[in-house]
């Protein structure tokens, strides 16, 4: 793992959520310059600070490490109101998926 792809992890998640640098870094009780530093690649977060900024995210530190998964919070959101249903709907769902995937395949 580099900084190269943590920083860009943290800068992508964070303009998902539609929130400056400067905020984010205020919001997680830091000085206003925090995550500006990670993704300029000129520091590490500590561990704890790390579950902070997945916290803030509203995602996991294992959905943090997913790259496939650009878009966590709403797999997050998916999951969840997939839950709700029953199998014969997801299953329905879940074929609804895999043809669309076919599609985007061609």
């Amino acid at each position: 793992m580099t900084i190269d792809k943590i920083a860009l992890r943290i800068s992508k998640l964070r303009l998902q959520k539609n929130v400056s640098a400067r905020n984010m870094s205020l919001s997680l009780g830091q000085n206003e310059g925090y995550i500006n530093r990670i993704e300029n690649k000129n520091s590490y977060p500590t561990m704890q600070s790390f579950f902070y900024i997945c916290e803030y995210l509203g995602i996991t530190p294992m959905q943090f490490f997913d790259f496939d998964d650009t878009w966590p919070t709403e797999t997050n959101s998916l999951l969840e109101e997939m839950k709700k249903l029953d199998n014969k709907l997801i299953r329905l769902i879940l074929d609804l998926v895999k043809e669309i995937n076919k599609l985007k395949r061609k």
